[in-house]
């Protein structure tokens, strides 16, 4: 019987001995995962840090906004409450102030059995490498049900990160001129963007087919200027012509401008405004009609393109756009306000006497120089108030106002143009950076809903390189970075919105951070899947992941 009894005490043991074995190995085979953008370094361990209910977190007083948006995301995702810790000991996440990290957006991440150490110069460099900590965690969490499943325990590998941007510019446009979207949206599109490290919004508020923001000392561009009559059906060159006659439109308050602004702040993103000028504003002119060539009647669009009634040059015009202006700037702490400056057809300027007369009493040679003298004024107007501009490449025609940056949209030649001038400049050509484009190829089963035009596949975004090879080193010192631009006219809901925008726009944040050495294709379509799962998780529609992603050999890093 005591052999009995010894015999089934052992075999009590091994077993406890193997399950315990074979837990904590389970524990190390959580599966590899990438971190997008690229790190400058990464280096994965064979191990795993375990979050759990005793985990603590530890932070200095400037870095307490990341260490509590972490935190908050952790109880949110699997509720479990990180108490503060009173110094870096074992099983805690630590966030560290290191001055000689040079960079603010750069950091460390050390990911070790132990602890979890995040070390930069600043919150922002901290908020980025959380970030990239989010995609090495369960996607479970994102949903908010993590420790539904029977799971007490987070694993996250364990890793060695150097990161920071190749960029100082990391930009997405978002058009809320031809289709209005909620408050609700605009932030969840900013959440996104923060995943991925862009630090810019670029916000379009006024067009031909809507005013979208508030200006309280002139009413009528909400009350007119904001809802148009009708909407045309289908693409906007078929022929018969077809209509919606529901009213349609929204702006924004001044307080839910404030609201976003705070909102992306607080993720460390700059929102930069854009109001049109002198082209792209029927809108405006049909609430006050006054400041066109012709005195009208003008209307609030309803069809996409080019529209030939601009904003005249008289002195009225510029005295309402600096009464806008004051508004705006107060409202927006960013460095630039975005003027637009394209796609302004010169027929009326060219009929109208007081145009004509102002090109005279400057000494302009044409209707361009007229265009600059209309950007220039501005400019100095917005720099008086310690602004300076941004305006798409049309406004290096005629002259580029002098402290102006270039936004260049059609190819990068505006880019070069500019750069050789000293001027600094942000891609965002067609051909690489307009998510309104078709996806995928006409032949391929699954067709595209209805876009603009163009074709611009995700291997295309990931190809771009945002500095012109015509450029010397020196020159290429003027590029900012890149931007990707989501222009609505066929974009009715959110959804549509997402459908388009991901998963293109992660490629143009690689594009934007990480260095060209560091660029692959197939390995970043391996990253890819399960950020594409994070994002099923996180209820973005996004559009399908291209069909090579099913076939590629997983990449190491």
């Amino acid at each position: 019987m005591r052999i009995f009894r010894q015999t089934t005490r052992f075999c009590i043991l091994t077993a406890v001995i193997f399950l315990y074995t074979a837990c904590k190995q389970e524990k190390k085979n959580v599966k590899k995962v990438g971190i997008i953008p690229h790190p400058v370094s990464v280096e994965f361990q064979n191990d795993v840090f375990v979050l759990d209910e005793d985990t603590k977190i530890s932070y200095p007083e400037s870095f307490a906004s990341v260490a509590t948006f972490f935190s908050d995301y952790i109880n949110n995702g699997a509720a479990i409450k990180m108490e503060k810790a009173d110094g870096d000991s074992r099983n805690t996440v630590v966030f560290k102030k290191v001055d000689s990290i040079a960079k603010a957006e750069a950091y460390k991440l050390s990911v070790t059995p132990k602890k979890i150490i995040i070390s930069s110069s600043s919150p922002k460099g901290a908020f980025y490498a959380m970030q990239s900590l989010r995609q090495l965690m369960p996607v479970g969490l994102e949903k908010g049900n993590y420790l539904e499943n029977g799971e007490k325990e987070i694993a996250i590998p364990t890793v060695e990160v150097y990161d920071e941007p190749r960029f100082a510019y990391r930009g997405q446009m978002l058009d809320v001129g031809r289709h209005f979207f909620p408050v609700e949206f605009i932030k969840k599109y900013i959440d996104l963007m923060a995943m991925f490290k862009f630090n810019t919004f670029h916000w379009h508020l006024t067009e031909d087919q809507g005013w979208r923001i508030e200006i309280k000392k002139y009413p009528r561009l909400t009350e007119v200027a904001a809802y148009r009559d009708s909407t045309v059906i289908g693409h906007y060159r078929d022929k018969p012509r077809k209509w919606d006659t529901t009213r349609y439109g929204g702006f924004y308050t001044q307080e839910e401008v404030k609201e976003v602004v705070k909102y992306a702040q607080d993720r460390f993103i700059t929102v930069i405004p854009e109001i049109e000028m002198p082209g792209h504003s029927e809108a405006a002119l049909a609430a006050y009609p006054e400041l066109g060539c012709t005195g009208g009647p003008y209307q609030v669009q309803g069809i996409w393109g080019i529209h030939k009634n601009i904003y005249c040059t008289k002195e009225e015009t510029f005295e309402f756009l600096e009464g806008v202006l004051d508004e705006v700037v107060e409202l927006f702490p960013s460095k630039y306000i975005h003027i637009g400056g394209d796609e302004a057809p010169k027929d009326n300027w060219e009929q109208c006497d007081v145009c004509q007369a102002l090109i005279r009493s400057e000494g302009l040679a044409d209707e361009h120089e007229l265009q600059s003298y209309f950007i220039q004024r501005m400019e100095k107007y917005l720099n008086s108030k310690g602004k300076q501009i941004i305006g798409w490449d049309e406004i290096l025609e005629g002259g580029l106002a002098p402290n102006a940056t270039v936004m260049s949209w059609r190819g990068t030649e505006g880019a070069v143009e500019a750069a050789k001038q000293h001027h600094d400049v942000i891609l965002t050509p067609t051909s690489h950076c307009y998510l309104d484009y078709y996806q995928y190829r006409e032949d391929k089963e699954k067709k595209d809903p209805l876009a603009i035009g163009g074709y611009l596949p995700l291997e295309k975004v990931y190809s771009f390189e945002p500095v012109p090879e015509e450029l010397t080193a020196e020159e290429a010192k003027y590029v900012l970075g890149s931007q990707v631009n989501v222009w609505t006219e066929y974009m009715k809901t959110p959804e549509k919105v997402e459908y388009m925008a991901y998963p293109r726009a992660i490629a143009m944040a690689e594009v934007a951070w990480s260095t060209k050495k560091n660029k692959n294709y197939d390995n970043f379509l391996y990253r890819l899947e399960p950020v594409i799962k994070r994002l099923d998780a996180l209820g973005v529609k996004h559009g399908d992941k291209v069909e090579e992603a099913e076939d590629v050999a997983a990449a190491e890093e």
